[in-house]
């Protein structure tokens, strides 16, 4: 039975936990650390040894809980691992949008976005794994994070264009897709040198022409 298949059914012996005691923490604070812990646990699990050989007591072990308290945060490793995904693109996009509302003028900020991009698809194509990717990366969540990311690039290619900095012979939208695909080879690349190099081919390619 696959680690994706194995749903809770039974209580498991604790073990010394690095999750945090309840002490004088509220509860809600408490549950937080518990699921931040167990995301943590469960996504250097998988990345160790795979995408279906984890399983619900190998996560409440390493974790130091057992299986019946484990269920009562995920039902399944499938479920942590989406849990999983999403904190990481919330956690980039709130970095992209840092970037992008930093002050400077906007053609810097619009290398300081793709930079950092390029780099986080970098560092997920050499840590991830093609199961992890088939898993994650797709459906309608991803769908969205990859709007919300053209759109903070287009902003960002809106006021390039403003100061003349701009190709005026394709729309900004237009532009912003580009440049989310084109960095996508990042993930590809041999070294974050590489990659800076891609962004500066890509930054060449929405300039103006001519």
């Amino acid at each position: 039975m696959s680690a994706l298949n194995t749903w809770c059914s039974a209580s498991g012996a604790s073990s010394a936990s690095p999750v945090p005691k309840l002490w004088t923490e509220t509860i809600a604070t408490h549950r937080h650390a518990v699921r931040e812990t167990l995301l943590d646990t469960t996504w250097a699990l998988v990345t160790e040894r795979g995408l279906l050989a984890v399983t619900m007591s190998q996560i409440a072990e390493k974790a130091g809980i057992g299986r019946a308290t484990l269920c009562k945060y995920f039902p399944d490793v499938e479920t942590i691992l989406f849990a999983c995904h999403e904190r990481h693109v919330a956690e980039h996009l709130g970095r992209l949008a840092e970037l992008r509302n930093r002050p400077g003028d906007a053609g810097t900020r619009l290398r300081g976005v793709l930079e950092a991009y390029a780099l986080i698809a970098h560092h997920r194509g050499r840590h991830g794994t093609e199961e992890l990717s088939a898993l994650l990366n797709r459906g309608e969540r991803v769908d969205r994070a990859q709007q919300q990311i053209v759109d903070l690039i287009r902003d960002l290619l809106v006021e390039v264009a403003a100061a003349d900095g701009l190709r005026d012979d394709l729309a900004p939208d237009e532009l912003a897709s580009y440049c989310l695909h084109a960095l996508t080879a990042a993930g590809s690349l041999p070294s974050e040198a590489a990659v800076r190099r891609l962004v500066d081919v890509t930054l060449a390619g929405v300039s103006p022409q001519g």
